[in-house]
């Protein structure tokens, strides 16, 4: 794509070259690049995950959940240029909602606070985009993925709610409930988002099937949450997924079936 270029070479203009922002010695990009983090109390991760996140980004967006520990200050002192949006609402889904709405870039990348993702991968994610996914999903469970965190009733759970979506709405996916995904600004057009809660994610993976876009599974490994508990309960979090299903699958107008909109199993930057 046009957005891709390789290094500058002898004699080219520049300033045309310093629009790209360079990733490796292989590859630049022009799209600017937005990562949304949600926040809530999350100060001492802080340090953890903005210490793996790449240089090359345009912009971080901070979502703060109305913290009570300095999670807005350790941020600022981390990322200077971090943009920090107060949220108004409740919920996992109404922060990304809020952090969304309020990035710049081209590209936007899902990243949680809580020191389980790995910054360093983000150059995966934008690779796919660039080469032609709209959608760049994070996968425990694809080749090369990995999780410290999940229990096996969770590891239950995730696969029971991912076969039931890959049924229901003729995906094939290999992870649904991870939070480490990027996309094209485009596709916020296309999947309305409209939930507060965890089951977010799985409303974001079903609606991008059910607008045909092209899905590019990203290998990632999750990390343990570093410091303090989670806000996830696998029983009540997993029946409001299940009834994000539900609802989904009871709208059948809304449903285009198109085929190979989803790619699988192919490695960073590359498009099957």
């Amino acid at each position: 794509m046009s957005s891709v270029l390789r290094p500058a070479v002898s004699g080219q203009d520049p300033l045309k070259a310093s629009k790209y922002r360079p990733i490796s010695s292989h590859l630049a990009i022009a799209p600017p690049v937005s990562v949304v983090i949600p926040a809530m109390n999350e100060a001492e991760n802080l340090p953890y995950v903005f210490k793996t996140l790449p240089g090359w980004i345009h912009e971080v967006v901070l979502v703060d959940g109305n913290s009570t520990d300095n999670t807005v200050e350790v941020a600022r002192e981390l990322w200077p240029d971090v943009k920090v949006v107060k949220q108004l609402g409740k919920g996992k889904g109404d922060a990304l909602i809020t952090g969304f709405a309020a990035s710049t870039g081209d590209i936007i990348v899902m990243v949680d606070a809580d020191g389980s993702a790995d910054g360093n991968e983000i150059v995966s994610y934008v690779s796919a985009l660039v080469s032609g996914a709209d959608f760049a999903k994070g996968s425990r469970f694809a080749n090369g993925g990995g999780t410290d965190d999940m229990t096996p009733i969770r590891k239950l759970g995730n696969w029971a709610l991912c076969t039931a979506v890959n049924r229901k709405f003729g995906a094939r996916y290999t992870d649904l409930c991870y939070g480490y995904n990027a996309f094209w600004r485009h596709c916020l057009d296309k999947i309305d988002l409209d939930c507060t809660g965890f089951e977010v994610e799985t409303l974001m993976n079903i609606r991008v099937v059910k607008a045909g876009l092209k899905v590019q599974e990203i290998p990632s490994h999750e990390y343990l949450r570093i410091h303090g508990t989670s806000n996830l309960r696998a029983v009540r979090d997993g029946l409001r997924v299940l009834k994000v299903i539900l609802k989904e699958r009871s709208n059948r107008r809304s449903l285009r079936r198109r085929p190979h909109s989803v790619l699988l199993n192919s490695g960073p930057g590359e498009v099957s």
